[in-house]
């Protein structure tokens, strides 16, 4: 699939780094497609160093040199950007936008008109290759198009297909929700410090946990709610934790988080 195939990566930072760790190490792609170009040299170094990639002069170089850009720049820098690769890009490649909050249209308004672009929405663990990726296409994308960036992202994590209209939805959910678990994984082992635990003991017991649940609900393919009632045996330990929970509102806490969350990306899509 990216036999020949030229990536440039508009910007170095942690998910760029991210991406080209995944690609590099899943053998997609070798260290002579990858090329990449960011303001720090500092960063551009590291990156070579660590990968092996070939580094571009500048934005017009690394844009007219690729079959496919990853525009991983921060959004408030995006205008420059784009005006920047815009006159390098006749031969119409590939562009994809991890950058978050700035809609198809907005791409499109600072590229060559026709220009394919499709806009993603990753999420921090693609930093340990275990990321939640949603993609969406924006006019003219093709499904070989929207194939090659789903195994992209693919090296990276899981990555999955939606509409625009639901990638500040996505946000809010996955986007986010790195924060809303390490915010659980926090109390929970602050808890087991509270009943007598020593912390390295209640850190590596909370951490495996989470793991093993996680791995556990992705396999057996059972919905959450049926998971819990095989652990929540009658009259004791797990429910009498769990009442405690639903009387705290835990359940409606979460579902009010997501929602806020997601109303603050669309006003952050707004003010793009």
């Amino acid at each position: 699939m990216f036999k020949d195939l030229s990536i440039g990566f508009l910007g170095g930072g942690n998910m760029g780094e991210a991406l080209i760790k995944g690609l590099v190490g899943a053998s997609l792609l070798a260290p002579d497609q990858i090329h990449v170009f960011d303001v720090s040299a500092a960063r551009m170094q590291h990156l070579s160093s660590n990968y092996a990639i070939q580094l571009s002069p500048d934005a017009g170089h690394l844009a007219t040199s690729s079959h496919l850009m990853v525009l991983a720049v921060k959004p408030q820098v995006m205008p420059v950007a784009l005006s920047e690769i815009r006159s390098h890009l006749h031969h119409h490649p590939l562009v994809i936008s991890i950058a978050a909050g700035v809609p198809i249209a907005a791409l499109s308004q600072g590229l060559l008109p026709g220009a394919r672009i499709i806009r993603v929405m990753p999420n921090a663990p693609a930093l340990v290759l275990e990321g939640a990726s949603a993609l969406a296409r924006g006019p003219g994308v093709t499904n070989d198009d929207m194939t090659q960036a789903l195994a992209l992202f693919q090296a990276i994590g899981r990555a999955l297909e939606v509409d625009e209209t639901l990638l500040d939805a996505v946000t809010g959910l996955s986007g986010s929700g790195p924060g809303y678990f390490l915010l659980v994984l926090e109390s929970l082992i602050d808890a087991g410090v509270l009943m007598g635990l020593p912390r390295q003991v209640a850190r590596e017991l909370v951490l495996q946990t989470a793991v093993g649940t996680a791995k556990m609900a992705q396999e057996m393919g059972k919905h959450p709610a049926e998971l819990k009632d095989l652990i929540t045996s009658p009259g004791g330990t797990t429910i009498r934790g769990l009442r405690i929970l639903e009387d705290r509102g835990v359940r409606g806490a979460f579902l009010s988080a997501v929602e806020a969350a997601t109303a603050r990306s669309a006003e952050l899509g707004r003010k793009k």
